[in-house]
Protein backbone atom coordinates (compact mmCIF):
# COMPACT_ATOMS: atom_id res chain seq x y z
CA UNK A 1 0.00 0.00 0.00
CA UNK A 2 1.25 3.23 -1.19
CA UNK A 3 1.32 6.20 1.73
CA UNK A 4 2.44 9.89 1.91
CA UNK A 5 3.63 12.15 5.18
CA UNK A 6 1.83 15.44 5.18
CA UNK A 7 2.46 17.58 7.49
CA UNK A 8 3.96 15.09 10.10
CA UNK A 9 1.07 13.02 9.31
CA UNK A 10 0.81 9.49 7.33
CA UNK A 11 -1.97 8.97 5.09
CA UNK A 12 -2.84 5.30 3.07
CA UNK A 13 -4.19 5.28 -0.55
CA UNK A 14 -7.57 4.77 -0.44
CA UNK A 15 -8.61 5.39 -3.71
CA UNK A 16 -5.90 4.70 -6.99
CA UNK A 17 -5.59 7.37 -10.12
CA UNK A 18 -7.78 4.67 -12.57
CA UNK A 19 -10.61 4.26 -9.56
CA UNK A 20 -11.25 8.40 -9.14
CA UNK A 21 -11.18 8.17 -12.88
CA UNK A 22 -13.92 5.48 -13.22
CA UNK A 23 -16.34 7.20 -10.60
CA UNK A 24 -15.92 10.65 -12.21
CA UNK A 25 -17.22 9.50 -15.77
CA UNK A 26 -19.95 7.06 -14.04
CA UNK A 27 -21.03 10.63 -11.90
CA UNK A 28 -21.32 12.60 -15.75
CA UNK A 29 -22.98 9.59 -17.54
CA UNK A 30 -25.91 10.44 -14.72
CA UNK A 31 -25.83 13.84 -15.12
CA UNK A 32 -25.55 13.76 -18.72
CA UNK A 33 -28.65 11.65 -19.17
CA UNK A 34 -30.69 13.62 -16.58
CA UNK A 35 -30.13 17.07 -17.89
CA UNK A 36 -30.09 16.11 -21.72
CA UNK A 37 -32.32 18.70 -23.87
CA UNK A 38 -31.02 21.70 -21.13
CA UNK A 39 -28.08 23.88 -19.96
CA UNK A 40 -26.59 23.73 -16.85
CA UNK A 41 -24.58 26.40 -14.72
CA UNK A 42 -21.82 24.43 -12.96
CA UNK A 43 -20.80 26.01 -9.62
CA UNK A 44 -17.40 24.17 -8.73
CA UNK A 45 -16.84 24.92 -5.08
CA UNK A 46 -12.88 26.21 -5.04
CA UNK A 47 -10.42 25.45 -3.65
CA UNK A 48 -11.14 21.88 -2.99
CA UNK A 49 -13.30 20.65 -6.05
CA UNK A 50 -10.70 21.75 -9.25
CA UNK A 51 -9.36 19.00 -9.48
CA UNK A 52 -12.94 16.97 -9.62
CA UNK A 53 -14.45 19.73 -11.26
CA UNK A 54 -12.22 19.76 -14.48
CA UNK A 55 -12.23 15.90 -14.36
CA UNK A 56 -16.09 15.94 -14.15
CA UNK A 57 -16.70 18.67 -16.81
CA UNK A 58 -14.48 17.07 -19.93
CA UNK A 59 -16.89 14.24 -19.51
CA UNK A 60 -19.92 16.47 -19.64
CA UNK A 61 -21.61 15.98 -23.46
CA UNK A 62 -24.26 19.12 -22.72
CA UNK A 63 -24.03 22.51 -23.54
CA UNK A 64 -22.73 24.01 -20.31
CA UNK A 65 -21.02 26.54 -18.49
CA UNK A 66 -19.18 26.71 -15.60
CA UNK A 67 -17.90 29.30 -12.92
CA UNK A 68 -16.44 29.35 -9.17
CA UNK A 69 -17.02 30.26 -5.69
CA UNK A 70 -15.01 30.16 -3.06
CA UNK A 71 -16.69 28.91 0.66
CA UNK A 72 -14.13 27.60 3.47
CA UNK A 73 -15.36 26.20 6.83
CA UNK A 74 -12.26 23.66 7.74
CA UNK A 75 -9.01 24.75 9.37
CA UNK A 76 -6.81 21.78 9.93
CA UNK A 77 -8.69 18.32 10.21
CA UNK A 78 -11.58 19.92 11.64
CA UNK A 79 -15.16 22.09 10.46
CA UNK A 80 -15.08 25.23 12.32
CA UNK A 81 -18.85 25.19 12.27
CA UNK A 82 -18.96 28.75 10.70
CA UNK A 83 -19.01 29.35 6.39
CA UNK A 84 -16.72 32.17 5.03
CA UNK A 85 -17.29 33.32 1.18
CA UNK A 86 -14.11 34.26 -0.25
CA UNK A 87 -15.04 34.53 -3.42
CA UNK A 88 -18.22 35.10 -4.12
CA UNK A 89 -20.59 34.16 -7.12
CA UNK A 90 -20.31 36.48 -10.20
CA UNK A 91 -22.94 34.90 -12.73
CA UNK A 92 -26.49 35.96 -12.54
CA UNK A 93 -28.35 32.40 -11.74
CA UNK A 94 -31.98 33.35 -11.90
CA UNK A 95 -34.30 31.03 -13.78
CA UNK A 96 -30.98 28.73 -13.98
CA UNK A 97 -30.24 25.21 -13.72
CA UNK A 98 -27.39 24.78 -11.19
CA UNK A 99 -25.13 21.77 -10.70
CA UNK A 100 -22.92 22.82 -7.19
CA UNK A 101 -19.31 21.28 -7.68
CA UNK A 102 -18.25 20.42 -4.36
CA UNK A 103 -15.17 18.21 -3.33
CA UNK A 104 -16.78 16.12 0.19
CA UNK A 105 -19.88 16.54 2.20
CA UNK A 106 -19.67 15.74 5.41
CA UNK A 107 -21.95 17.90 7.85
CA UNK A 108 -23.26 19.12 5.39
CA UNK A 109 -22.98 22.80 7.00
CA UNK A 110 -21.22 24.61 3.62
CA UNK A 111 -23.54 23.55 1.25
CA UNK A 112 -27.05 23.50 3.68
CA UNK A 113 -26.49 27.34 3.31
CA UNK A 114 -25.15 27.78 -0.02
CA UNK A 115 -27.61 26.27 -1.71
CA UNK A 116 -30.35 27.97 0.19
CA UNK A 117 -28.90 31.17 -0.83
CA UNK A 118 -28.74 29.90 -4.38
CA UNK A 119 -32.81 29.11 -4.20
CA UNK A 120 -32.97 32.87 -2.77
CA UNK A 121 -31.66 33.89 -5.78
CA UNK A 122 -34.08 32.34 -7.84
CA UNK A 123 -32.55 29.45 -9.70
CA UNK A 124 -34.46 26.91 -11.23
CA UNK A 125 -33.24 24.08 -9.94
CA UNK A 126 -29.92 23.44 -7.50
CA UNK A 127 -28.71 19.71 -7.61
CA UNK A 128 -25.05 18.97 -5.98
CA UNK A 129 -22.26 16.82 -7.18
CA UNK A 130 -19.84 15.62 -4.60
CA UNK A 131 -16.76 13.78 -5.11
CA UNK A 132 -17.12 12.10 -1.70
CA UNK A 133 -19.95 11.67 0.73
CA UNK A 134 -19.72 11.04 5.17
CA UNK A 135 -23.19 9.96 5.30
CA UNK A 136 -22.56 9.23 8.95
CA UNK A 137 -21.55 12.88 9.35
CA UNK A 138 -24.30 14.82 7.98
CA UNK A 139 -26.25 17.22 9.96
CA UNK A 140 -28.15 18.97 7.15
CA UNK A 141 -30.15 16.30 4.83
CA UNK A 142 -31.26 19.32 2.33
CA UNK A 143 -27.00 19.00 2.02
CA UNK A 144 -27.35 15.53 0.92
CA UNK A 145 -25.36 15.16 -2.77
CA UNK A 146 -27.93 13.89 -6.08
CA UNK A 147 -24.49 12.70 -8.04
CA UNK A 148 -22.39 10.96 -5.18
CA UNK A 149 -18.87 10.10 -6.31
CA UNK A 150 -18.37 7.50 -3.10
CA UNK A 151 -19.46 7.37 0.44
CA UNK A 152 -16.83 7.00 2.46
CA UNK A 153 -16.40 6.74 5.98
CA UNK A 154 -15.60 9.28 8.69
CA UNK A 155 -12.11 9.62 8.01
CA UNK A 156 -10.33 12.81 7.12
CA UNK A 157 -8.62 12.08 3.41
CA UNK A 158 -6.44 14.20 1.29
CA UNK A 159 -5.35 14.37 -1.90
CA UNK A 160 -7.14 14.64 -5.51
CA UNK A 161 -8.33 18.16 -4.30
CA UNK A 162 -8.96 17.68 -0.68
CA UNK A 163 -5.80 19.32 1.40
CA UNK A 164 -4.53 18.90 4.71
CA UNK A 165 -3.98 23.01 5.83
CA UNK A 166 -3.24 23.24 1.78
CA UNK A 167 -1.20 21.09 1.18
CA UNK A 168 -1.68 17.50 -0.44
CA UNK A 169 -3.82 18.83 -3.00
CA UNK A 170 -1.88 17.77 -6.35
CA UNK A 171 -1.66 14.10 -4.94
CA UNK A 172 -3.38 12.54 -7.98
CA UNK A 173 -4.80 9.20 -5.63
CA UNK A 174 -6.97 9.49 -2.33
CA UNK A 175 -5.25 9.00 0.75
CA UNK A 176 -6.82 8.41 3.96
CA UNK A 177 -5.37 9.58 7.43
CA UNK A 178 -3.52 6.29 8.96
CA UNK A 179 -5.46 5.36 12.45
CA UNK A 180 -2.97 5.80 15.49
CA UNK A 181 -4.07 2.22 17.14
Amino acid sequence: MQSVTVNNLIFDEYLSQREIATIVSEVAERINADYAGREPLFICVLNGAFIYASDLFKHITLPAEITFVRLKSYEGTATTGTVNMLIPLQVPIKDRDIIVIEDIVDTGLTMHGFIQQLKDEGARSVELTSFLFKPDSLQFPDATPKYIGKSIPTKFVLGYGLDFDEKGRNLPSLYVLRSEE
